[in-house]
């Protein structure tokens, strides 16, 4: 490996960048022709999100994508962005603005490194294959002196690997613990393999949660690749401006975004339609990773009783035990999805304060927070649908 001198970039266009040297580092595994690890970091989802206005502008999310070069190739890159807000990152941190701001200081803009409006767990940190320490590093090194020159109150990674936190620790970055649902393959071959590791109880309860929702009076139909149409997206477009009204005020995507989705990323896309006489009235957009399927969006023009756990949860695991896969995350929030298979499970993320005294206080509170994760986790496991005896087997 060279001992060259590293170059930080900033840039705030992705067009910029050349997309294969940037899916060098997004993405390497990609390089065999399959699907990335997750379609989240790669190029088109970063540029379908900047070039459908999703992203600069007005939305408080600003641009500042970091790319590290050593004899002129990329090394490591990161999704990075200032933030005017802390809306749509999922691991929430308005407490700390509060109280920097009570104290007469300006949180905002800050730095966030995340994929915008995605709750999914990946790599934030991309590295080229051979250049994993150097470039963690690099970035590393970069955001917080870009953080510390610009007198910006905070530096935020957001859903990082387990790796990154650790490794971002021994760096000095404060960790966060954070939690989400889901579910886990354990080697099943059908959905009924997968219900026959449940409680009888539960069982029969999703057993009658599916037969209600199928009988909303219509079918379900799955949508990827090519069999995606135009059409598709203007239905799940209203879905999603229906969620969104009701859930943040105002819809994050805009309707550019999908169609972008189409054109250049629809076989990273699983769009689940409930339809009715051809006319979709609910709709649960998931993308495909290589090992996981993620699940992202929902909404519906009517109410069913359970078919929003069948579009979202149960299709979703139709879906990843087809595909070999061994997990599905459903996205934020939700202990309901406990009940339905989904399992609860520790988020990372990544933080650095410069003002010591902040710093100071923000310690204690992830420390405090830690521990209180940890044992939700542990009793939230012990409410979970799976079998324990071979009693329980026996109601």
């Amino acid at each position: 490996m060279s001992d060259a001198q590293i170059e930080i970039t900033l840039f705030q266009d992705l067009s910029e960048i050349d997309a294969a040297e940037w899916d060098a580092c997004a993405c390497p595994e990609a390089a065999d022709g399959g699907p990335p690890n997750d379609p989240f970091t790669t190029h088109r989802f970063l540029k379908a999100l900047e070039d459908s206005g999703s992203v600069g502008g007005r939305s408080g999310w600003q641009p500042q994508y970091m790319v590290a070069r050593q004899d002129g190739q990329a090394i490591a890159c990161a999704p990075m962005y200032a933030k005017g807000h802390s809306q749509g990152e999922y691991i929430f941190d308005h407490n700390w603005a509060h109280a920097w701001e009570r104290a007469g200081g300006d949180y905002y803009p800050k730095l966030q490194i995340a994929v915008p409006f995605t709750p999914a767990t990946g790599r934030r940190f991309l590295l080229r294959p051979g250049f994993e320490e150097v470039g963690f590093q690099a970035l590393v090194q970069a955001a917080t002196k870009v953080t510390e020159q610009n007198d910006l109150s905070s530096l935020h990674a957001t859903f990082c690997t387990p790796e990154e936190r650790e490794a971002g620790e021994t760096m000095g970055l404060m960790a966060r613990s954070s939690q989400q649902y889901h579910w886990f393959n354990d080697g099943y071959g059908t959905f009924d393999d997968f219900l026959a590791a449940l409680s009888s109880r539960k069982r029969k309860n999703i057993r009658k949660e599916r037969a209600q929702a199928q009988g909303f009076g219509g079918e379900i139909r799955a949508y990827t690749g090519d069999d995606l149409r135009p059409d598709h997206w203007d239905a799940f477009w209203r879905f999603y401006q229906d969620t969104g009204a009701r859930k943040w005020g105002t819809p994050y995507l805009t309707r550019d975004f999908f169609d972008l989705v189409q054109r250049h990323m629809r076989n990273d896309a699983l769009l689940v339609l409930a339809e009715r006489d051809g006319t979709p009235v609910a709709g649960a957009l998931n993308f495909i990773g290589r090992d996981v399927l993620y699940g992202r969006y929902w909404g519906a023009v009517e109410h069913h009783p359970c078919l929003h756990f069948e579009l979202c949860y149960y299709q979703a695991i139709d879906h990843a035990i087809a595909r070999g896969q061994s997990r599905v995350e459903a996205g934020a929030q939700g202990d309901h999805k406990i009940a339905r298979g989904y399992k609860p499970v520790t988020c990372h993320s990544l933080h650095h304060i410069p003002n010591k005294g902040f710093r100071a206080a923000i310690a204690q509170f992830l420390e405090a927070e830690a521990r209180a994760v940890e044992q939700d986790i542990e009793v939230l496991t012990a409410y979970g649908p799976f079998k324990r005896t071979q009693m329980e087997e026996q109601e």
